[in-house]
């Protein structure tokens, strides 16, 4: 779980309170039958909390969740947006005809017309997209120009249902280094974040640079502009006690998004991370009504495709293994919603955040928001 998620938390903590515990969801708690999708902020509910994001170990049962559609090497070049769903709530899980969902914010073409960008307003909370399919495994190149502002964050990742990610974090008015991260089931493995801090050849604001997750069964390489600059093996996640390996491995969506970190709500660690408090008099900001980062193009090239039947749709969820582990098997069902079930409930806030889930990412953070 990024910093993304925790600067959400200072807001809406109090006023969630009643909503959280009438139809929270978490590891203590399923969803029940009525209302048997986990949504990926931590409430149940069907129609749309049942597609991207349904933590499926919280829901009703592990197969309560739509499949997560099955990996296809692609390209998108952001000049053209026509595979791209600019409402999210119209999403009903047909990743054929979508490659893109844009969860929250805007998107809005760059003036040159060389990619799109991704804008944050003082009136939001900045803008997230996601890809309708999922990646187990495989190698990512984004091709992108991070934002310059202190406080605002520019993050390129992926993100599974079960909270296992990996990470590429612009913080703040830093443009000659990026961060990386991963994190196995919502928990950052800290013990192997050394170096997690990559110079960048030139402004990372103002030049297009491609930043590559080569993730594989057994390691990750981070690289920029074709050049490896950190890797973990999975042998170095070995947890102290020798019963798992806390390495990212189930299916994952890939997500960019730029967000306010310097924000009176967040944690005094994320704004200073960020590099201040956003000045929303910028003229930048003034000038253009947003912030932004702009993206080019990401290029999806999927492990073991050749391995797939035609017929496989999705990945599916069975549960977890003896480790703790959850178990990740292919599946022929539908990954679509019907029209009912579409409309049936709208997806909750974006801003809306699982108190239980949160407070035990704090704790193991050592962070303190109030």
């Amino acid at each position: 779980m990024t910093r993304s998620t925790l600067f959400l938390l200072a807001t809406t903590l109090f006023s969630l309170l009643p909503l959280i515990s009438a139809q929270g969801c978490n590891s203590t708690v399923s969803c029940p039958s009525t209302a048997p999708c986990c949504s990926e902020y931590g409430f149940c509910g069907t129609g749309s909390y049942c597609l991207g994001g349904c933590e499926p170990l919280y829901s009703f049962k592990s197969t309560s969740c739509r499949p997560n559609p099955i990996c296809e090497s692609q390209e998108t070049n952001f000049t053209d947006l026509s595979k791209v769903q600019m409402n999210g709530t119209k999403y009903d899980g047909n990743a054929t005809a979508y490659d893109w969902v844009v969860n929250t914010g805007t998107l809005v073409p760059t003036p040159s017309g060389d990619g799109v960008r991704l804008t944050l307003r003082e009136s939001d909370q900045g803008t997230k997209i996601s890809s309708t399919r999922y990646v187990h495994y495989g190698t990512i190149d984004f091709v992108l120009q991070s934002s310059k502002w202190n406080g605002v964050v520019t993050a390129a990742i992926t993100m599974s249902d079960v909270k296992d990610e990996i990470d590429w974090e612009f913080p703040g008015a830093v443009t000659d280094k990026v961060q990386t991260n991963y994190w196995f089931l919502g928990v950052a493995n800290y013990s192997a974040t050394q170096g997690a801090s990559s110079d960048i050849s030139s402004d990372a604001s103002s030049n297009f640079h491609t930043y590559t997750f080569d993730w594989q069964e057994d390691y990750m390489n981070w690289s920029i502009d074709g050049q490896v600059v950190r890797t973990v093996l999975k042998t170095d996640t070995l947890s102290d006690d020798g019963s798992q390996y806390k390495y990212p491995s189930t299916p994952s969506r890939i997500q960019l998004s730029i967000w306010p970190a310097g924000i009176s709500s967040s944690a005094q660690g994320t704004i200073d991370w960020a590099g201040g408090m956003i000045d929303w008099s910028d003229p930048d900001y003034v000038s253009n009504g947003y912030f932004w980062n702009t993206l080019q193009s990401v290029k999806i090239s999927c492990a073991n495709e050749d391995q797939q039947s035609q017929s496989t749709t999705g990945w599916a969820y069975q549960g977890n293994d003896t480790q703790g582990i959850p178990i990740v098997d292919v599946t022929n069902a539908s990954t679509l919603l019907s029209k009912s079930e579409l409309t049936s409930v709208p997806v909750q806030n974006h801003r809306v955040v699982a108190l239980v889930g949160i407070l035990s990412v704090l704790v193991l953070s050592g962070i303190t928001l109030f």
